[in-house]
């Protein structure tokens, strides 16, 4: 569903919004006394510019209501004129001040992206090392495949007469296992690759999926059995995918931690993708593992806690900052049977 149309007709609604609103403020203080100073309220519409504008735009705002400010000024004939006066200069001062502030707020904002990128960047590699043993091992398997059926293709050539059948079997096997390797190889670019955020629709049971290939081999040498649950007829998730793929990977790595000690045939993840009753996408991972210690419920999503010896405690602090850049939120708790869940919930038509 391309929601970009929608999204576009909506823009210029505020837009229109806006100028009437700035028209009718324009209008309101031409027609009362000079020294009601009806033109301040324009900083309302700077400040609505500001929330869903660029920075010429803002910029174009401001210096458009600040004409109209003049334009009622000069237009005004009732009232004192020094009193007109002054009210205009403070106008026009609140103007300047309120889009000067929302600009830097702005670029304050960008920074803070710009800054939480970053740490992604940081947190994917940190991952990577995690998963180093799997991914190699993933790799290793067609490459061995492939050793073995060269060999075997080159037998067969060899055989008097040569098989052919056979050895064109054996090299398509060559070239399936090529495939393979490079689909990890693939999956891996997909993770580290450093890129801006650019939301667009999804669906985040496939995102799911996605991380979940990306991840099978390690739940497969931990002998970690795994449950799916994907609810149908999901509505489209306004998101950036690589950043989401990041939260998911990091609560199913975080929950494979908490699996450490658990005897094999008890290791359970339940990973669920649905709808809550206020109509957000909410995702969960819970697993069997030892569950949340006194106080821990409180801390895990803080940056550079951590219970591991090794760890960086950036994953979960990461996950609630992109989680709530996306206009959710994050939260963990135990369950009655044991082990833990760590939830997030996103609005499915988050403001701008």
């Amino acid at each position: 569903m391309d929601r970009r149309p929608f999204a576009t007709t909506t823009h210029w609604l505020r837009l229109g919004g806006l100028c009437a609103l700035a028209l009718g403020i324009a209008l309101l203080d031409t027609l009362t006394d000079r020294e009601i100073a009806i033109g301040v309220f324009q900083v309302v519409v700077v400040l609505l510019a500001a929330g869903f504008l660029s920075t010429r735009g803002v910029t174009v705002t401001a210096l458009g209501c600040a004409g109209l400010v003049l334009c009622s000024y000069l237009a005004t004939r009732t009232g004192d004129r020094e009193a007109g006066l002054v009210n205009c200069i403070i106008s026009l001062l609140a103007i300047v001040a309120v889009a000067a502030l929302s600009l830097r707020l702005e670029a304050a904002k960008r920074a803070a992206d710009a800054a939480r990128a970053r740490l992604v960047q940081a947190g994917r590699l940190s991952q990577l090392g995690e998963l180093a043993a799997s991914i190699a091992h993933e790799v290793n398997q067609p490459l061995t495949a492939i050793a073995a059926s060269g060999n075997a293709c080159q037998r067969w050539l060899s055989n008097q007469p040569p098989q052919v059948e056979r050895a064109v079997q054996a090299a398509q096997r060559v070239i399936d296992d090529a495939h393979r390797a490079s689909a990890v190889i693939a999956r891996v670019r997909s993770l580290v690759r450093q890129a801006q955020v650019a939301k667009d629709w999804l669906n985040l049971a496939a995102t799911v999926e996605k991380v979940l290939d990306f991840v099978r081999a390690e739940l497969a040498q931990r002998q970690v059995a795994v449950e799916v649950r994907l609810q149908e007829g999901l509505p489209p998730l306004l998101a950036d995918e690589s950043q989401l793929q990041q939260v998911i990977l990091n609560l199913l790595l975080n929950a494979l931690d908490a699996l450490e000690g658990v005897a094999s045939e008890q290791r359970r993840l339940v990973i669920q993708v649905g709808q809550d009753t206020a109509g957000a996408i909410r995702l969960g991972v819970e697993d069997s593992g030892r569950g949340l210690t006194p106080g821990a419920r409180e801390q895990m999503f803080e940056a550079f806690y951590t219970t591991k010896a090794q760890g960086m405690g950036l994953g979960l602090a990461l996950s609630r900052s992109i989680v709530e850049a996306h206009g959710g939120r994050i939260w963990a708790t135990s369950l009655p049977e044991g082990g833990t869940g760590v939830y997030c919930s996103l609005p499915k038509d988050p403001q701008p």
